[in-house]
């Protein structure tokens, strides 16, 4: 019976640009799971009924991203499904996706270092929710106002970081002409208490003016130094050595014509 059903048991919520996956314990044996979506203002709608999984995707059902969630993982057997008994069940804590899903890394499309100028352009991440056009929207579509982006930039091999705060898709900060920069970008909800900064972009560098030195640092100086020295010993030490075989033999050569001349 229902009463002998094990529950679910650390349920946790994983929800990244509003992606949202419902995840817990244990693999079940002999009776299944299925997920209700309780709103506080909206109807109850279940996902992955009757699955044997520990986890559940239940993007579609917290479209509106402002309500606040509750999970139940029923524990049932199929053939009690349609029972009036109630079958035993798990809570999970609260979820409400836009004050939790964690924002995802902004992808960097273009950059360029002229002069003492450095410009950055970037793309908001994706959600999966889609306009009546088919297209997605963005995060920037959801959070509106609330959302804005930090650049973070420092000069190549140094440790001093410098931040710059947008709310528009392209930065123009002011740098050492001449020397390459390295940065990312990084959205932030200030509003937030918790999960207030998002995932960072990839890390990317100019390259004005990059020497070689600069590229692979200093084992290329090291193995040129080694070169260096070897052509100056080589330029020194073979002028010596040709010289004294040349010695040797012009006196070798006398020493023949001496012999020569005394037989």
């Amino acid at each position: 019976g229902y009463g002998e059903l094990p529950t679910a048991v650390n349920i946790t919520w994983s929800s990244i640009n509003f992606k949202t996956i419902l995840k817990w314990q244990p693999k079940p044996s002999g009776y299944f799971y299925t997920v209700e979506i309780h709103g506080r203002t909206s109807d109850v709608k279940r996902k992955c009924i009757l699955t044997s999984e520990t986890e559940c995707d239940v993007t579609d059902v917290l479209r509106n991203v402002k309500e606040t969630y509750t999970a139940h993982i029923l524990s049932v057997k199929p053939a009690e499904m349609d029972n009036f008994e109630e079958p035993p069940f798990a809570v999970s804590e609260t979820f409400t996706p836009y004050s939790q899903t964690i924002i995802g890394k902004p992808e960097i499309e273009d950059y360029s270092q002229k002069g003492s100028k450095l410009n950055v352009m970037f793309k908001d991440p994706l959600t999966p929710y889609i306009f009546p056009n088919g297209s997605f929207l963005s995060i920037q579509d959801i959070f509106q106002h609330d959302l804005e982006y930090k650049l973070y930039y420092w000069k190549d091999q140094s440790s001093g970081k410098k931040d710059v705060t947008t709310k528009s898709h392209n930065f123009e900060v002011t740098v050492d002409s001449g020397k390459n920069y390295c940065f990312y970008v990084q959205g932030i909800i200030p509003s937030r208490r918790e999960n207030r900064s998002g995932q960072e972009s990839t890390v990317l560098c100019t390259s004005v003016g990059r020497s070689i030195l600069d590229e692979y640092g200093t084992e290329v100086f090291i193995i040129l130094a080694v070169i260096a020295v070897a052509v100056i010993t080589l330029a020194i030490v073979l002028p010596v050595v040709l010289c004294k075989r040349k010695k040797a033999k012009k006196a070798r050569a006398e020493r023949e014509k001496e012999l020569l001349n005394g037989v």
